[in-house]
C-alpha cells in the first residue's frame, strides 16, 4: 500500500478511537506522578496552589477554544462522531479562518495543562510527541475526506489557512451566531474532565504527604459542580428536548 493510502487508513482508524487517548494519557500520567524516579526532571517540586492554577488556566484555554469553535459551527460538522467522517459544510469562518483544526488545538492545550500535573518535563515532552504523531494522521485523513468532498473550495481555504498553528491575522467573523445549546450538548464533559483530573492529582499529592482524607477545597467543590452539571445535562439531553 502506498504511503498516502497507508496514512489515510491509519488516520481513519485512529479517528474512531480518539476518545480513548485521554484515558491512556491519564493512567500514564498518574503512574508517573505516583512513582517518580530520581532521574526525572521536575517541572515543579510540588503541586502548589499557584502551579495547579497555572495548569488549570492552560486547560481552560483549550476548553474555551473548543467552546468557541463548536458554538459557531453548523450541525453535522465539528462533532464528536467516531464511526466516520462527517461534514455537511466546509467551515471557513471563526476559528476555522485562523487554523484548519481548531478543535485539536483546543484538545492539545486541555491535555497539556493536565500533563503539567505530573511535574515531569520528560512526560510532557513525550506526551507532545505522541499527540502530534497520533493527530497528524487523523488530520491527514480528515483533509483527504474534505478535499474529495469540497474540491477547489477546500484547496483554496487550505492554501490560506495553517493546519495547526493559528494565524490570527486571518480571522473572519463567524458566519453563524453562537449556539449555547449545541455547546452544552456537545461539550458537557470537557470541564468536568479537567476538574476531575486536577482533583485526583491533588488528592494523590495529599495522600503522599500523609493526609488520607479528602480536602474540601476549591478543587473538590469544582469537581462536584462539574459532576452535577454533567449528569444534569446528560439527563436533559436524553429525556427532554430543551437542547434541541
Amino acid at each position: 500500500m502506498a504511503m498516502q493510502e497507508e496514512l489515510e487508513k491509519q488516520g481513519d482508524y485512529l479517528f474512531k478511537y480518539r476518545g480513548q487517548l485521554p484515558l491512556i494519557i491519564l493512567f500514564a500520567a498518574i503512574g508517573i506522578f505516583v512513582y517518580k524516579k530520581i532521574y526525572s526532571i521536575p517541572l515543579s517540586t510540588e503541586l502548589s496552589d499557584t502551579y495547579i492554577l497555572t495548569s488549570f488556566a492552560i486547560s481552560l484555554v483549550g476548553f474555551f477554544v473548543r467552546v468557541y469553535t463548536v458554538g459557531h459551527t453548523p450541525d453535522r460538522t465539528s462533532g464528536r462522531n467516531t464511526k466516520q467522517q462527517v461534514a455537511e459544510a466546509l467551515n471557513t469562518t471563526g476559528s476555522y479562518s485562523m487554523v484548519r483544526h481548531p478543535l485539536y488545538v483546543g484538545n492539545y492545550f486541555m491535555w497539556f495543562g493536565l500533563s503539567m500535573l505530573t511535574c515531569n518535563v520528560w512526560f510532557i515532552a513525550v506526551f507532545t510527541l505522541i499527540y502530534w504523531v497520533y493527530y497528524e494522521r487523523i488530520m491527514y485523513a480528515e483533509e483527504q475526506f474534505l478535499r474529495r468532498k469540497f474540491g477547489e473550495d477546500y484547496l483554496k481555504w487550505a492554501e490560506q489557512t495553517p493546519a495547526f498553528l493559528p494565524q490570527f491575522s486571518n480571522f473572519r467573523k463567524p458566519s453563524l451566531a453562537f449556539n449555547w445549546k449545541k455547546v452544552l450538548k456537545k461539550e458537557k464533559n470537557g470541564f468536568f474532565a479537567v476538574v476531575l483530573v486536577i482533583f485526583l492529582f491533588n488528592y494523590i499529592s495529599d495522600f503522599k504527604k500523609g493526609s488520607y482524607g479528602v480536602s474540601y477545597d476549591i478543587w473538590f467543590f469544582l469537581m462536584i459542580f462539574g459532576l452535577v452539571a454533567y449528569l444534569s445535562l446528560k439527563y436533559i439531553r436524553k429525556f427532554t428536548n430543551l437542547l434541541n
